[in-house]
């Protein structure tokens, strides 16, 4: 076998092609990994504002709390199951919300949005427990007063503190407060009264739908058993990790599937450009290569070299890709999720796996893209390349 070292010292020795190519190849991998970790963050943020425990209930028929709506006098019957966790002063440890979406004006580019508010009652932080007000205080029941999500804290118009806007005409909120839970979604809402959300958007005797802790997960089947069996409520009953996990499906293939059709056709571009400058390598070193066969080295270590060769170049574009990706996790990327129809905002979310297939895939571009260059150098005469 050729050295390996002489391999490297040939990528050394032409540092600007090998530059240009390894940067080619860095940019592709750069919206691979991008890609991933935006994907990453949309289950991750959906997938944090589930708990184990926790069943969902909505109006049989309904995908989604915004197009749900549950009788206020159901919510007693649904907490009333035996398979609900109690909280320590004997009342059944669930909350009913109603969720509604409204336009505000962004901040620092022109145009407006949806953001989701959600009207929630006085004991939602007992609740939610991971939830937390980091700024200000919480809202009084039975107010006009709102606390905003840490992640949209600022994006919009009036959604910071002492700020105000209007859920509907004539209907004014003032912030007086922003709250944090983790990264998860819910820090892309706005959380209100749920009597003053609910007559913000005329709803008045309903919710958007019922949370419920259980004893245990293990009491899901009985739970989701005795609210579905009754037909009189027409309800229909998930885990809340399964809600979240549909809530994120369409938003998820879509990035997904728009990114991959990006790094495909950069990708192509990018192995190009390896074989641009594998053919280029070959042809200032036919005496090499001529060399190489006359001390005796055969078509297969030839060939093996320069793929080889191909793969370090790919190697290292897919590092420097890899660390310019590492980077977007500064940055804040918001998207109106297909679910809610709201804006919700995500980061971009790294995972060791991530990185490690990202390199893969640009070996697998070096290998590909050098493969007919190195066959090139394989079938190379001896004396025709020593000629040259």
């Amino acid at each position: 076998m050729i050295p390996v070292a002489y391999n490297l010292r040939n990528l050394t020795v032409r540092k600007t092609t090998t530059l240009a190519t390894a940067g080619g190849l860095g940019l592709v991998v750069f919206v691979f990994a991008s890609v991933l970790m935006l994907a990453n963050s949309i289950d991750r943020t959906l997938g944090r504002s589930a708990q184990g425990d926790v069943a969902v209930v909505m109006r049989k028929g309904s995908d989604a709390e915004l197009v749900s709506g549950i009788e206020e006098q159901q919510i007693g019957v649904v907490l009333a199951s035996p398979e609900v966790a109690k909280r320590p002063d004997g009342k059944p440890d669930g909350v009913g919300e109603i969720v509604g979406v409204f336009l505000l004006d962004k901040l620092g580019t022109d145009g407006v949005s949806n953001v989701q508010v959600r009207g929630v009652p006085e004991d939602v932080l007992a609740f939610r427990p991971s939830v937390k007000i980091v700024e200000g205080r919480p809202a009084q029941p039975g107010t006009d007063e709102v606390v905003v999500g840490k992640a949209i804290e600022g994006r919009f118009k009036g959604l910071s503190i002492g700020g105000s806007f209007e859920l509907r005409k004539n209907r004014p909120v003032k912030v007086v407060g922003v709250f944090s839970d983790g990264g998860s979604s819910y820090e892309s809402e706005v959380w209100g009264d749920v009597h003053t959300v609910r007559a913000a958007f005329g709803r008045e005797g309903s919710v958007s739908s019922v949370r419920a802790r259980l004893a245990s997960p293990s009491k899901f089947d009985a739970f989701e058993a005795s609210i579905e069996q009754n037909r009189q409520l027409g309800l229909e009953v998930m885990r809340e990790s399964d809600y979240y996990e549909k809530q994120s499906e369409g938003t998820r293939v879509f990035i997904t599937a728009m990114g991959v059709m990006i790094a495909v056709f950069f990708s192509i571009g990018a192995m190009i450009g390896a074989m641009i400058t594998m053919h280029a390598s070959i042809a200032n070193r036919q005496r090499e290569i001529g060399t190489l066969r006359a001390l005796g080295f055969s078509r297969l270590s030839i060939l093996t070299s320069f793929l080889l060769e191909s793969i370090f170049l790919a190697a290292i574009g897919g590092v420097l890709g890899c660390l310019a990706a590492l980077a977007m996790g500064l940055v804040r990327f918001s998207i109106v999720n297909f679910a809610s129809f709201s804006e919700i905002v995500f980061t971009f979310e790294p995972t060791p796996g991530i990185m490690i297939a990202s390199v893969l895939v640009a070996m697998i571009m070096g290998l590909l893209g050098g493969f007919f260059p190195a066959l090139r150098a394989a079938r190379m005469s001896p004396i025709l390349a020593m000629r040259g």
